[in-house]
């Protein structure tokens, strides 16, 4: 499984994600895989996806099936992200 968190950088928001981020690793033992959507690497995962609103936590199968997504503010809790984890 592979939980990704996009976001962009220097945004109102960016202090919420970058906390929780930060949260989600001191309470799981986990680090989340981040994508900046203006990168070329984020426009492809973010077209693949249909991902247009930011920030964006999305929960992806080994292959490559969306299993849950969360859009916006407020952030998901760690525990429903958590529950993605392997």
């Amino acid at each position: 499984m592979r939980i990704v968190v996009i976001y962009q950088e220097q945004h109102d928001y960016t202090r919420t994600v970058t906390d929780f981020l930060h949260d989600f690793e001191h309470q799981t033992g986990h680090e989340l895989e981040t994508i900046d959507p203006d990168t070329a690497d984020g426009v492809l995962f973010c077209g693949t996806y249909g991902i247009v609103d930011y920030p964006t936590i999305i929960a992806v199968s080994d292959d490559g099936t969306m299993q849950n997504t969360w859009n916006g503010l407020p952030l998901p809790t760690i525990s429903e992200v958590s529950y993605y984890v392997q």
